[in-house]
């Protein structure tokens, strides 16, 4: 999903991109909060472990399915399939490790925010680890994906920082945007319970 990207805004003759991943992980980091400050860290991270293996194991299954020859009917479709379910190795590692570290960092900080603030402040604990976690996801990702032995570390930092920068500055407006799905979440889920 995320090797799409889309134009976001040209700034000053730079065209910022994304992916389209850009949508959906704030959204998981919101969700996260949510069930943290419903039912607590424990569920949460219980909700991130199963996810991770599920995640997991369909990337397992995309590398595997891409490796497998195909049959003699399906030789004029290989290529499209490879090309829709095909990953490189590195990109899947870079995307689970950056993710599972994030994922815990998030619920970690969202937690020790609550024990400092209490019940008050919500939008405050959502943002504050979102935001501090999703550097961590995007500089993570970026570093492990796209960080070349080839160039130099100072080419190196200005190339990831072109990267992480713009990610991570729309990845922390979306987390401000869903910040209302927040207290719905809560509100809602409190409701249920």
């Amino acid at each position: 999903m995320g090797g799409k990207t889309f134009p976001v805004a040209n700034i000053f003759g730079y065209q910022l991109n994304a992916s389209v991943a850009i949508f959906v992980l704030p959204l998981i980091f919101t969700i996260n909060d949510v069930v943290t400050e419903v039912y607590g860290r424990e569920r949460t991270r219980s909700i991130i472990r199963s996810g991770l293996v599920v995640i997991f194991l369909i990337l397992l299954f995309s590398l595997l399915t891409t490796s497998l020859p195909p049959s003699t009917r399906f030789t004029q479709s290989e290529q499209a399939y490879d090309t829709i379910f095909g990953l490189s190795a590195r990109i899947a590692a870079a995307s689970l490790t950056a993710f599972t570290v994030a994922e815990f960092l998030d619920v970690i900080i969202f937690v020790r925010l609550r024990k400092r603030l209490g019940k008050k402040a919500l939008w405050l604990r959502n943002n504050a680890s979102n935001i501090i976690s999703q550097f961590v996801d995007t500089t993570l990702f970026m570093t492990l994906a796209f960080y070349s032995l080839e160039r130099g570390i100072g080419n190196n930092i200005l190339f990831l920082s072109s990267l992480i920068v713009p990610y991570w500055t729309l990845k922390s407006l979306m987390s401000v945007i869903e910040t209302p799905l927040v207290y719905f979440g809560v509100n809602w889920l409190k409701k249920e319970q």
